[in-house]
């Protein structure tokens, strides 16, 4: 598989919503900074990230973190908890979860199968050689 070129950073890509202003950007960049390394598989001109907050402060606020790649559905993560910065972090932490997942879907299907079916466990090995030095005794 060839390196992405321009690899999608959460500094290239994230747009701050409603709620947030430009001057809280760089600290959400610093928050979202382990999300680069999942990021970096697709193309930074076909990656989008925007963050927003509803109510941002109050009781019930709810920090909403939605990311676009090309070719793939959506992905909107949403968290409802009271501190900001956890709330960024819960959101965050869920789409990089439900990255990974969209990445394993998308494996070829021959390294699918290899996981499906499994590998021989020590204990089958072990059982297909009683099996052979039995009918080798006999």
């Amino acid at each position: 598989m060839s390196a992405v070129t321009n690899p999608a950073t959460v500094a290239e890509c994230l747009r701050v919503g409603a709620g947030f202003t430009q001057a809280d950007r760089d600290w959400i960049v610093a928050q979202f900074a382990t999300l680069d390394a999942r990021l970096a598989a697709f193309h930074a001109d076909a990656t989008a990230l925007e963050v927003s907050v509803k109510d941002r402060e109050a009781r019930g606020q709810k920090v909403t973190l939605e990311c676009w790649i090309a070719g793939r559905q959506k992905i909107v993560t949403t968290s409802g908890e009271e501190d900001l910065r956890a709330a960024l972090n819960d959101a965050r932490d869920d789409l990089r979860r439900r990255l990974n997942d969209a990445k394993t879907r998308q494996e070829p299907r021959n390294n699918k199968h290899i996981r499906e079916m499994g590998q021989p466990g020590p204990d089958q090995v072990a059982d297909t050689d009683l099996t052979r030095a039995d009918a080798e005794t006999a």
